[in-house]
């Protein structure tokens, strides 16, 4: 939902802007790490304060899997492990953080730390970080004290209709839930032998890999992040000579593959990494080649995880597959 009051706030002076509406004056266009990106949190702080609000929620989270840091020294899980004692696993879809711990999350997206989200209030609040320093604030209330505020800080805020950083629903259908029908299948696929790895993405560009057995399915489960989208993929091969072969001569490509201790690890390369690449799969017990490209990557069947009290409330979606298409069929209302 859209809130009635949407603001961009900037260090960017609109009377220095030219007739097409580009920036011509001084400032730079990343975070000073001093006194203009705390007069941005003190802005976030005002909005959140006039709206009544104490928490934020943590909405599509992301990490960049190639990092890019701004002015920042790279940082350890992109500055998030301070900021929630599991590292990444913390920083999840629906995460309920309070306000200090949000504006370090905005101070890392001004930062441009390879971390971004989504901060909400549901129906009260909304921030979102944009590139070169745009801070987009929605609220339910129009905020003037706050407004004045962010204006005392040297700050210029200005009304839209909404942030180009909101929320966009894909085209409706049914997303299957990953509930205990879901684990029932997998468990029955695992042991018809169909079923082999589970990759679980967790956040938008990470992603952890499941070893799958009769004997740890349920483990697999009680691990699982919260809200996190499923893949379920056929056993690996043993057969190193025949995955490697069919490894493209360029392009990108995933490897996976299971370690001596049994762990799954993926990588994905061009051609200029096939070499290492090789080594790494030549070596293990069992791999696979997965396509990158949509319409090419299919597992056998997708979930994403409900709340504990079985609602689908993550806003994300699988791209479905042929069975996901039929348990739809079966499944008419979700």
């Amino acid at each position: 939902m859209e809130l009635p009051y949407v603001y961009r706030v900037t260090k960017y002076d609109p009377a220095d802007r030219d007739e097409h509406g580009h920036y011509t004056g001084t400032e730079d266009t990343v975070s000073d790490h001093g006194e203009i990106e705390a007069a941005y949190l003190r802005a976030v702080l005002a909005f959140a304060v006039e709206a009544g609000i104490d928490r934020l929620s943590v909405r599509e989270p992301q990490v960049s899997p190639l990092a890019h840091f701004g002015l920042e020294r790279p940082l350890e899980d992109f500055g998030l492990k301070g900021l929630f004692p599991t590292g990444l696993t913390g920083f999840h879809d629906g995460a309920k953080v309070p306000l200090s711990i949000g504006m370090e999350l905005v101070r890392l997206m001004l930062r441009n730390s390879g971390a971004w989200c989504r901060l909400e209030a549901e129906g009260t609040v909304a921030v979102h970080v944009g590139w070169d320093q745009y801070l987009y604030i929605s609220s339910s209330l129009p905020c003037e004290e706050a407004l004045a505020r962010t204006r005392e800080l040297g700050l210029f805020p200005e009304r839209l209709d909404a942030s180009p950083y909101g929320f966009e629903a894909e085209e409706e259908g049914v997303q299957r839930p990953g509930n205990d029908d879901f684990w029932a299948d997998l468990h029955r696929a695992v042991a018809n032998g169909s079923a082999g790895i589970l990759e679980e993405t967790y956040l938008e560009g990470a992603s952890r890999w499941h070893h799958l057995t009769r004997d740890t399915v349920d483990t697999v489960r009680a691990g699982v992040a919260p809200r996190a989208r499923l893949a379920v993929w056929p056993p690996l091969s043993c057969d190193i000579d025949a995955v490697l072969g069919a490894l493209p001569t360029k392009g990108l490509v995933e490897g996976v593959w299971q370690d001596n201790d049994g762990h799954i690890h993926s990588a994905i390369a061009d051609e200029t990494a096939f070499p290492e690449l090789t080594a790494q799969m030549r070596s293990a017990p069992a791999t696979a080649l997965l396509s990158v490209y949509a319409g090419e990557r299919v597992p056998l069947f997708t979930a994403v995880m409900p709340d504990n009290d079985g609602v689908l409330r993550a806003r994300w979606r699988t791209e479905p597959t042929p069975s996901d298409r039929n348990w739809a069929l079966r499944h008419p209302t979700g």
